[in-house]
């Protein structure tokens, strides 16, 4: 049980994120650190450019992350393989040799940032999802159809009935990650299943519904994809992650993009949260009044899942008011975190 010293303080085994956007080159140098004072290990996402789809591109990828961390701080990354349509399945088991590989990913082609490789059509990987469920190796799966003809506010619904619920009929062993579920369909789809299946929740989707997006204007930095959904959707993910069901673990999807890649005419979808990701779970948990049940979903559930041993050390959290940065250094350029110039009353010591 966490420690909780009168709603002031609480303390938490060291948590893990387990769906984390780094980048690469000058900007991964710039935000690396900001996980790392967060967490002790993260899942991180392959959707570079070009994607890392080859257990030796995971290694370098690895490699050039840990070369970024500042001097002296300890981080792991929980390296993963982009899935393709011509994904070999022999390169599934060369990732299941390795110690540093631990998920293969799911984008459907043209779904979020970095999409365009992703997968056309999921029955031409039959053979590559054949062996991962063999071996064990779970399937990361961003959960919405592609097809422009869906309403953007219904695709993750549609997609666990045309995608999910064949793909786990036919496979029913391989290990699922439903990741950064939005809707109340997809809480109550992964509460109900059988199976290995698990499902994360992000602080943002925790926090807002989608009038956020668009309070007294645009504001972009709150458009992430899947895309903030109504207040009935916001609470049912809020019960599911403080429920105690060890199925739901965190995972910020903390997404860095240069400012104006943002606030431009097509802008891009991601929140950063990474700054400050602990501090908004805190928040969100205690406005449920579930504060005793933030370890079990920060630092519990997701090593259970991925078969990992829970992380010594811990991290303490204080009542302390302080106002976000309104930017923070990106490479040459700068970002804007979630929450930009607000102030948040949580503070990760």
């Amino acid at each position: 049980m966490p420690a909780i010293d009168t709603q002031q303080t609480i303390t938490l085994i060291r948590p893990d994120d387990w769906h984390l956007h780094l980048r690469d080159g000058a900007h991964l140098s710039s935000v690396v650190a900001h996980s790392a004072h967060q967490f002790a290990r993260a899942i991180v996402m392959p959707n570079l450019k070009p994607p890392v789809t080859t257990v030796a591109a995971a290694a370098a990828y690895r490699e050039r992350i840990l070369a970024a961390l500042p001097a002296g701080v300890k981080f792991e990354p929980l390296m993963t393989l982009y899935l393709t349509d011509n994904t070999d399945p022999d390169e599934i088991r060369r990732a299941r040799d390795t110690d540093f590989v631990h998920a293969v990913k799911l984008y459907p082609a043209g779904a979020t940032t970095n999409s365009d490789a992703g997968v056309t059509d999921l029955k031409k990987c039959y053979k590559t999802l054949e062996v991962m469920q063999e071996v064990g190796m779970p399937l990361c799966v961003h959960g919405e159809v592609t097809n422009h003809e869906i309403d953007l506010f219904d695709r993750e619904a549609v997609f666990i009935e045309r995608v999910m619920r064949p793909l786990r009929r036919d496979m029913p062993e391989l290990p699922i990650v439903f990741e950064h579920i939005t809707t109340k369909d997809a809480a109550e789809y992964v509460a109900e299943a059988e199976g290995p299946i698990g499902a994360t929740i992000t602080a943002h989707h925790l926090l807002y519904n989608r009038n956020e997006i668009f309070r007294g204007g645009i504001r972009p930095h709150y458009y992430c994809l899947p895309v903030l959904k109504r207040e009935e959707h916001r609470l049912a993910l809020v019960t599911a992650a403080t429920s105690g069901d060890e199925r739901f673990f965190l995972g910020t999807d903390s997404a860095p993009h240069a400012v104006g890649a943002k606030e431009a005419s097509c802008g891009c979808a991601g929140c950063y949260t990474a700054l400050h990701a602990m501090e908004l779970y805190a928040t969100a948990f205690e406005q449920a009044g579930a504060l005793d049940k933030l370890e079990a979903f920060a630092s519990l559930n997701g090593p259970a899942f991925y078969g990992l041993p829970v992380n010594e050390g811990s991290i303490t959290l204080k009542r302390e008011p302080w106002t976000l940065p309104a930017t923070v250094p990106f490479g040459e350029t700068a970002l804007v975190p979630l929450n930009a110039g607000e102030q948040i009353n949580w503070k990760m010591l």
